[in-house]
């Protein structure tokens, strides 16, 4: 048995089972930058997890393009700071 103290929110979910060809990382990559500088700053390292869950469960259901990758991600992140 492990003790985790990290609260569910924080964790990185678990990805790996998903696999992308170079192209797609590329514009996953993309993705993550635009929106993470769209970001005020400071920056917090939850919310660029949270961008970047976003843009790997959007991407892993066959989307491709960075412009509704951000938009999804930028969505869930406004999303889960009002709740």
């Amino acid at each position: 048995m492990t003790l985790n103290l990290v609260p569910d929110r924080f964790q990185m979910k678990d990805f790996s089972n998903a696999s992308f060809p170079p192209e797609t990382i590329a514009i996953m990559k993309v993705a993550l930058d635009s929106a993470v500088a769209s970001l005020p700053d400071p920056v917090s390292s939850a919310h660029v997890q949270a961008i970047a869950e976003t843009i790997l469960r959007t991407a892993k259901d066959g989307e491709r393009d960075p412009a509704i990758l951000q938009r999804m991600a930028l969505m869930e992140l406004q999303i889960l700071t009002r709740c």
